[in-house]
């Protein structure tokens, strides 16, 4: 059974009643994203919230708004809003993004998101865990996320997403489509010397060269942390 919190050195993460749990891949996008110059930042699907907290952590200046479609997630993300030492800066919104988007918000200047993405396996049946892992017509697709995107994220704004890589590709081809295009692409690899299995790419609106970084989770051994993950999460968890 998982974990019904997670505590960060900063701030705790209840997540009993969230489908998606805290999970490391989460905590490196969260740590990895440049968020230094942000203003203004979206977090779509946000869950527990994380990403969210991680955010105003980082950047003490940037307000955040967090969009959750489960109605679950969403009372537990505001729950763990108000508890940290963030709670006006953050403001969750329990809604889909497609209401969100009625609401016409004002424009981001950076958007950053974990979407669904198993488009083609198994579904689970549990159907809270389904929505916030598999793509669908009714709850987000990558079409609805670029075309948000393009409509309120600002001229030289950035959208920062997580993926693995043939999903990534995909979502790359669709990008493109609506104008947006890989600036960054960090390669996230379980241990060193494996084959990536997650991709966080920034998009822009500039067609530029990407550039190409990767981070390894654990050495070769895989009983350790690498140096490189251990210093970038070393101002969240308390291991560190």
């Amino acid at each position: 059974m998982a974990n019904p919190y997670f505590q960060f050195k900063q701030f705790r993460v209840e997540q009993g009643q969230c489908a998606m749990k805290v999970c490391t891949d989460a905590c490196v996008l969260g740590a990895a994203a440049n968020l230094s110059e942000s203003a203004r930042l979206l977090d779509i699907g946000t869950g527990t919230g994380l990403l969210a907290l991680m955010a105003a952590q980082r950047n003490p200046a940037v307000q955040i708004e967090a969009v959750e479609l489960d109605e679950s997630a969403a009372v537990q993300a505001v729950e763990n809003v108000a508890a940290s030492p963030w709670s006006e800066r953050i403001k969750v919104h329990g809604l889909s993004l497609a209401a969100f988007a009625s609401t016409q918000p004002a424009p981001f200047d950076y958007i950053i998101c974990n979407p669904p993405f198993f488009r083609h396996s198994l579904r689970s049946p549990d159907a809270a865990r389904t929505t916030a892992r598999h793509t669908a017509a009714d709850t987000l697709s990558f079409e609805e996320l670029i075309a948000f995107t393009a409509q309120y994220l600002t001229p030289a704004g950035q959208l920062t997403v997580l993926l693995p890589p043939p999903e990534m590709r995909h979502f790359e081809q669709i990008a493109a489509l609506g104008g947006f295009f890989p600036s960054i692409r960090l390669q996230v690899h379980h241990r060193l010397g494996s084959r990536a299995n997650r991709h966080i790419t920034t998009f822009t609106r500039t067609p530029e060269a990407t550039e190409n970084c990767s981070l390894a989770i654990y050495t070769e051994a895989e009983a350790t942390y690498s140096p490189e993950f251990k210093a970038l999460l070393r101002d969240f968890y308390l291991a560190f």
